[in-house]
């Protein structure tokens, strides 16, 4: 299936981070292919989002420089020192926006994520921004690479109906936590996969 062109991530992130549910985030690193189908996503918008990287408090720097752009590109960064979380560039080039790629449901390549996570349930598989990094073999090296070719790409896949979508407030963020610039699919809503909790 083709991957999504680099004019869908050159919109508003909120924008992106909607129309990424039930999208095929696929894998190859290591030469063995992985795929998930995403379920949850999260907008940061730009400098006015004070729980965004690139916040203009903090303004420009060696980590926030990926999300300037171009769009459709991989912004990884690593959390506590040690896990790594994948963001999808969004907007015009020079502005800062991205979507963090929260969750997904796991369709292709189990037994290599279960290799690259250890013994959890499958339902911990893909669930939480660092586990689907981890899952899918994705580390600093891909930081900035274009999400349309391997060993990283997004394609569309599952087309999910507004009525299936929930949006909620961020997750694990001190600041601006009252925007609802999360995205889920809702569980059983129309044979859909969701997150698994």
């Amino acid at each position: 299936m083709p991957s999504f062109p680099q004019v869908f991530f050159a919109r508003e992130a909120e924008q992106v981070a909607r129309d990424l549910l039930g999208a095929r985030l696929v894998s190859t690193v290591g030469g063995v292919r992985c795929a998930v189908r995403l379920v949850e996503t999260e907008a940061y918008t730009g400098p006015e989002d004070e729980a965004s990287h690139a916040a203009a408090r903090i303004g420009r720097t060696a980590r926030n420089d990926p999300m300037f752009g171009p769009p459709g590109r991989a912004y990884v960064y690593r959390i506590y020192g040690l896990h790594r979380c994948l963001n999808v560039v969004t907007g015009p080039e020079g502005f800062p926006a991205a979507v963090l790629l929260r969750a997904g449901v796991p369709i292709e390549g189990i037994d290599a994520m279960r290799a690259r996570r250890g013994p959890v349930p499958i339902e911990r598989l893909t669930f939480g921004p660092a586990n689907l990094a981890q899952a899918l073999g994705i580390d600093l090296t891909l930081n900035r690479h274009p999400l349309d070719r391997p060993p990283l790409w997004l394609e569309p896949d599952t087309v999910v109906p507004d009525a299936c979508v929930r949006r909620t407030p961020r997750i694990g963020v001190t600041r601006a936590r009252e925007a609802l610039l999360r995205f889920v699919v809702v569980p059983d809503c129309g044979g859909l996969p969701a997150p698994l909790r």
